[in-house]
């Protein structure tokens, strides 16, 4: 059955243009224009190639309106509150402190309405000398005394005293020396350090020199069990223990042994006390170049210079009056001393800078470590010895 296809007024097939604009034709033949009511709602703009323009996209709103607010955020009514006063601020320069030299103090600062605003901590600059001085004062002035009892109620006593100290100074050198990762020969180290003292008193140079190699060779040979490794460091390090300590010890054990050792280790000990005393006084009061700043920061050369002048004075005032010599080999004694007990500070100073240490110990209040008391003691032992022996020869039993 054959489709109808529709026709227009005139009978002939209607045309797909007129049924794609919609427009109705006369009876001329001619396409009636569109009536108000045809016309679409859109606008029709005919593109440059003839075509009609797609009909935009009309996306349907929405039936009601997204809710707004009935009313803006609230804002604060009044800014945060700021403080009413200022903090405090100090009136007058701070107090300085009541406490020790070298604690720290903390002052409390308030506001008007008594509440505490803030706490300051301040540490107090510590005092030029280094060190606790009523405490170092104390600790000086009772091994003073311990050392001219032993001196004047039997003279052998001082021998212990001598060991004694030897031994801490040896326990404290080689402890200190574990820092580095040094082990010396502790045991026969203190062994041997007893033999040469007591030899020393019994038969004199000669002794002191056979007991000194036999405590470096039985150092040597204790260190073999524990194997070759580092066994020259710390066999090295043995003997660098055994002539430091021990031997410049037995000096002052050699000074004792004659009638008047007495008194020679007494000249000796002063001369050392005061060229420390000198140098601390001078260096403290003004002390402004210093001598050695990497090896000891609180040595100056003012210092250097009121330890000689204290010593040639307590040389000059024993040798003269006590041991029977000149002024001038008092002189020259006590300028000899300064120097060898300044040299034996800075040389132990060397040592424990190189450590990384302050002190080689703690025994003695304010002063550190017995070795810390030794340093200046030991070489200038062997300058007293030898300067005294030349200029008042001693008188053997």
């Amino acid at each position: 059955m054959l489709e109808e296809k529709p026709q227009n007024r005139l009978g002939k097939p209607r045309k797909p243009s007129d049924e794609r604009s919609g427009a109705s034709t006369s009876g001329s033949g001619r396409v009636a224009p569109r009536s108000e009511a045809d016309r679409p709602s859109t606008p029709y703009f005919p593109s440059i190639v003839g075509r009609s323009a797609p009909a935009p996209v009309v996306t349907a709103a929405p039936t009601a309106p997204v809710t707004q607010p009935k009313a803006p955020v609230a804002e604060p009514s009044t800014p945060v509150a700021e403080p009413s006063t200022p903090v405090a601020q100090p009136s007058a320069p701070a107090a300085q402190p009541s406490g020790p030299t070298g604690q720290p103090t903390s002052t409390v600062q308030e506001t008007p309405g008594g509440q505490p605003s803030q706490i300051v901590v301040a540490a107090t600059e510590p005092s030029r000398a280094g060190r606790d001085l009523p405490v170092a004062i104390a600790v000086g002035v009772g091994l003073a005394v311990a050392i001219i009892v032993s001196l004047v109620i039997y003279r052998p006593a001082f021998l212990v005293i001598v060991s004694a100290a030897v031994l801490i100074s040896v326990w404290e050198l080689t402890r200190a020396l574990r820092s580095a990762r040094v082990r010396a020969p502790l045991v026969p180290l203190l062994l041997g350090s007893l033999a040469m003292i007591a030899v020393t008193w019994l038969s004199g140079p000669s002794g002191l020199a056979v007991t000194t190699m036999l405590t470096v060779l039985a150092a040597m040979v204790w260190r073999l069990s524990d194997g070759p490794v580092g066994y020259f460091r710390d066999a090295s390090t043995a003997v660098l223990i055994t002539v430091y300590l021990p031997l410049l010890a037995c000096f002052a054990v050699l000074m004792l042994r004659p009638d008047d050792g007495a008194t020679r280790v007494v000249t000796f000990i002063v001369a050392v006390v005061c060229s420390d005393v000198g140098g601390y006084a001078a260096g403290v009061l003004f002390g402004k170049h210093p001598m050695a700043p990497t090896v000891s920061a609180k040595k100056s050369w003012e210092g250097f210079g009121g330890s000689v002048l204290a010593c040639m004075i307590a040389g000059m005032s024993l040798v003269g009056m006590a041991l029977d010599g000149s002024w001038w080999q008092g002189a020259v004694y006590g300028a000899a001393i300064a120097a060898t007990a300044t040299l034996g500070d800075l040389g132990e100073s060397i040592i424990k800078r190189d450590l990384g240490i302050k002190d080689m110990g703690s025994l003695l209040p304010g002063h550190g470590g017995l070795m810390d008391r030794m340093d200046s003691l030991l070489p200038s032992a062997v300058v007293a010895y030898l300067l005294l022996n030349l200029f008042v020869p001693p008188a053997l039993t």
